[in-house]
């Protein structure tokens, strides 16, 4: 990787363009002061302006959609794939190895062929260098092992959420990785763009409503292949998303059976060993609960940790801004990481409010 300095640029071609999470990963590239943006592809959007998809994306209005093909994402520096999930891998197939690809959908992330298939459906793409800095690693993190990769992987933004609120625990021992038990609050644009009747206004404003009930999310086996490189020799989790009439934003309440006689002081020093030096993860003062509206448009993740004395179970709030921590950002820190950056260039830590 060359030596970067203060005048270095990188050109960055972003298929999906049109969709909220490459939306996302213009709105930051923006203000990211290496980047330089190239084509925007996209699908049945091509050969329309960005402006009629992305109104808020001033600079980029007049930026015209192309077709999503090796030959217009080929010769930049850097490749956003923002597609769905099981489209990326034949698209990536065709890059050569010159340019970073950074896959924001799911066709990369998983180690196990089978659980793909289980998940996901059809043949396993691979596996890439996995997107989440402050993963836990063994001795290390996972931003050790994304430094000059020219393949990455973005999590899942539920992932993001409940890895971030439960590993601490996990590496300590503190806490049983079988009895885990997470209930999640989900923005709608984590359903992505399209147009569904369930995704309507007029069905979801004042409704809160459960999906993939019963262990048939497809970030199951992705929490569980991050929750075992942070320790658990053994895991279960019942896990349950909750759509909820907001745009951004995920609270993830993820409990675990705690180690009898652990004190609520303990587990705040190990939170505070995990993530003292983090960038985008703080563990709130006590008595100070995390909300999503304190996240928005930031990359930062807000953590409070409780013990249920009652029932012995840790219990752990975690909240994220799915579109930036959980998706965007979180490629945007990676991509950083990879190309030779400070860690958090472009990215913003603060969000918005009210």
């Amino acid at each position: 990787m060359p030596d970067v300095n203060d005048s270095k640029k990188f050109t960055v071609a972003v298929a999906g363009a049109s969709g909220y999470a490459g939306g996302e990963v213009l709105r930051l590239l923006l203000d990211h002061p290496h980047i330089e943006i190239g084509a925007l592809a996209a699908a049945s959007s091509a050969g329309s302006r960005l402006g009629e998809h992305q109104p808020h994306l001033t600079p980029l209005h007049d930026r015209m959609l192309v077709e999503t093909s090796a030959e217009t994402l080929g010769g930049h520096d850097v490749v956003f794939l923002g597609l769905p999930h099981g489209h990326s891998g034949a698209v990536a197939a065709e890059l050569g190895d010159s340019s970073l690809v950074i896959d924001l959908g799911a066709d990369h992330r998983l180690e196990s062929a089978n659980d793909w298939t289980e998940y996901y459906g059809g043949e396993h793409a691979g596996t890439w260098a996995y997107g989440l800095p402050e993963l836990i690693v063994g001795p290390g993190r996972q931003r050790d092992h994304l430094v000059g990769v020219d393949r990455i992987a973005v999590p899942g933004c539920n992932v993001t959420a409940v890895t971030l609120g439960l590993q601490p625990a996990i590496a300590a021992g503190l806490v049983d990785p079988t009895d885990i038990v997470a209930v999640l609050a989900n923005g709608y644009s984590g359903a992505g763009k399209a147009a569904k009747p369930h995704l309507m206004a007029s069905e979801a404003l004042g409704a809160a409503v459960p999906y993939a009930v019963g262990g048939s999310h497809r970030h199951v086996p992705e929490i569980a292949q991050n929750l075992t490189k942070a320790g658990a020799s053994d895991f279960s989790i019942s896990f349950t998303p909750t759509l909820v009439p907001m745009a951004r934003g995920i609270l993830a309440t993820s409990t675990a059976r705690i180690a009898t006689g652990t004190s609520i002081e303990q587990v705040r020093e190990v939170f505070e060993q995990a993530y003292g030096d983090e960038p985008f993860v703080h563990l709130l003062p006590e008595g100070q609960w995390p909300s999503t509206a304190a996240t928005t448009g930031s990359n930062t993740a807000l953590i409070q940790v409780a013990i249920d004395a009652k029932v012995g179970r840790l219990v752990v709030t975690s909240v994220i801004d799915n579109l930036v921590k959980g998706t965007a950002g979180g490629a945007i820190q990676s991509m950083n990481i990879a190309l030779g950056l400070p860690e958090t260039t472009g990215l913003p830590s603060t969000g918005v409010a009210p």
